[in-house]
């Protein structure tokens, strides 16, 4: 049985293209959607009871959806209705390998895998030669550790511990702390914190 078929509110049949451009525009969205979802707009149509003129309007952002109809529009599409208000044209940020900015520091090298591309975080891969460690040290902001390659030991006040490859651990490195390599060969470590956290002068390998 074909869906009831509402008609949209007067000002969005009638806005010309030369009118005011919407507010909200979710054009791009929901025809990408549409698309993806394989749907025709008659079927978006009997779907979400809204007529197909209206949803080709809406597409064209020659109309601007109420919530009503933008909620049974993602319902037909079977998305969250808050999908439809992003921007998926923004493209993702990339770096290379070898676009990562690299400081050594004689037993040890940071890598910047973000390339301070990231807004809230900074993500390091430290590789640290066999039998040194970065040095006891501190700053702010919550730090996480995911191991690599090699074994480490991590110390932080009374507390030692071991890690291998794919152990993980975070703590407070407002608490001096060190980080020594005790395998045969060099190690590699992600080190993730708030980019914000962390000032590099704070930061002392020694071998």
């Amino acid at each position: 049985m074909a869906a009831e078929q509402h008609d949209p509110p007067a000002e969005a049949s009638t806005r010309s293209a030369g009118g005011p451009a919407p507010s909200i525009q979710v054009g791009r969205e929901t025809r990408r959607w549409r698309l993806t979802r394989a749907l025709t707009l008659a079927q978006v149509s009997e779907k979400s009871g809204l007529n197909i003129g209206y949803l080709s309007q809406i597409e064209n952002d020659k109309a601007t959806p109420s919530l009503e109809a933008l909620s049974a529009i993602a319902s037909a599409l079977d998305v969250p209705p808050a999908w439809l208000l992003l921007d998926s044209s923004t493209p993702p940020r990339v770096v290379r390998l070898a676009e990562r900015p690299t400081t050594e520091s004689g037993c040890a090298r940071i890598s910047e895998v973000d390339a301070g591309t990231s807004r809230d975080v900074c993500v390091l891969e430290v590789s640290v030669d066999p039998g040194h460690s970065t040095g006891v040290h501190a700053h702010h902001g919550d730090e996480h550790h995911l191991v690599l390659s090699g074994r480490w030991r991590m110390t932080q006040g009374d507390h030692t511990v071991e890690l291998g490859p794919g152990d993980y651990l975070a703590w407070d490195p407002a608490v001096p702390h060190d980080v020594e390599n005790v395998s045969d060969a060099p190690a590699s470590m992600l080190v993730i914190y708030p980019r914000r956290g962390r000032r590099p002068t704070e930061d002392r390998p020694r071998g």
